[in-house]
């Protein structure tokens, strides 16, 4: 055998070789979730069909050995109305389809993952979202109350270097910074964003923290689980340097009987204290009726009580009260 086939050989067994140990996979997931509402932006009512915020992902995932994994997502918004592409705060507005949503790639092992790219803040996952037990933080009745300095100004969630622990004990830690990149609307300063999240028996823990330049919140969460009853809730606190400081808190509860789920949430942001009648209350009564793992029906009332000075939710002008009653399905794929 001369020297070439031998070379051949000896470059195919290495394949067939790294091709056993590099396995690989690649998932297709989403949601479909639509609502018919009556709602209600001050004196002006609307009927029609609304989006909450479905959406449609690529994941995958390589065994490199050795414990190494590379991975990816890839995630777009979509208007389950209309079928148009959605946009993203921080983003520019998009009709298209575009993986603002999420766009990232990671390296995990043993030491824990790193992240570059685009993603939600964890220490939103961390606080409101693990308290909107209802809809899952989607649509009219969503947490219209939460504050995040760094997401809903100028650096959004994009161009992110983080890193996730492992698991001690069901304590992990995630920590990321924005990088500015000299854009417009950034004022020249990166982003920071820091969580926590502690599982142990029925009892859940999480905490979260963001800042760019002299603007942060700090929010704190707790959640349990007794028999049929699911009670948490999170309190978060803004210091920034022109509304200067607020107080925000939520308080949840779900009663599980069967395929139905009793959903109650209050919320209360007090005043900026640099911004006087800034203050308001969200409420929201629901149930949800589970067809199945992955299908719901669902209906609820969500009502905003807003300060003469106040604009939380989706109102056209400051003071304006916002409510809405909705029935809707939600499929998972």
């Amino acid at each position: 055998m001369n020297t070439l086939n031998r070379c051949a050989l000896a470059a195919l067994a290495l394949v067939g070789t790294s091709a056993a140990f590099a396995q690989s996979s690649v998932t297709l997931y989403g949601r479909v979730n639509t609502t018919v509402e009556r709602q209600k932006d001050g004196n002006v009512s609307t009927t029609g069909l609304f989006n909450n915020s479905s959406r449609f992902g690529f994941k995958g995932v390589e065994d490199l050995g050795g414990g190494l994994k590379a991975g990816f997502q890839l995630e777009s918004g979509f208007a389950s109305d209309t079928g148009a592409g959605t946009g993203w705060p921080g983003l520019p507005s998009s009709t298209g389809i575009n993986f603002g949503r999420q766009s990232e790639v990671n390296l995990s092992g043993g030491f824990g993952m790193v992240r570059l790219g685009n993603f939600i803040p964890e220490s939103y996952y961390a606080t409101s979202d693990f308290v909107g037990m209802h809809n899952h933080e989607t649509g009219s009745s969503s947490d219209a109350l939460y504050q995040d300095p760094v997401w809903f100004n100028g650096l959004g969630t994009k161009n992110k270097i983080g890193y996730r622990t492992p698991s001690f004990g069901g304590l992990t830690v995630d920590a990321s910074v924005n990088l500015h990149e000299n854009a417009a609307g950034t004022n020249n300063k990166n982003g920071y964003d820091l969580a926590a999240n502690y599982n142990v028996g029925d009892l859940a823990l999480g905490a979260g923290y963001s800042q760019v330049d002299d603007d942060k919140q700090l929010g704190l969460r707790a959640l349990y689980t007794f028999g049929q009853f699911t009670v948490g809730g999170y309190y978060q606190r803004n210091d920034e340097t022109l509304r200067g400081t607020r107080n925000n808190f939520r308080l949840a509860g779900m009663y599980a009987l069967g395929a139905s789920e009793f959903h109650l949430n209050v919320g209360r942001a007090n005043s900026w204290s640099n911004r006087s009648d800034s203050a308001a209350t969200q409420y929201t009564l629901g149930y949800n009726y589970n067809l199945s793992k992955r299908t719901k029906v669902y209906t609820y009332y969500t009502r905003i009580n807003n300060g003469g000075n106040a604009r939380y939710g989706d109102v056209s002008a400051a003071g304006n009260d916002f409510s809405s009653f909705a029935v809707g399905v939600r499929h998972n794929f």
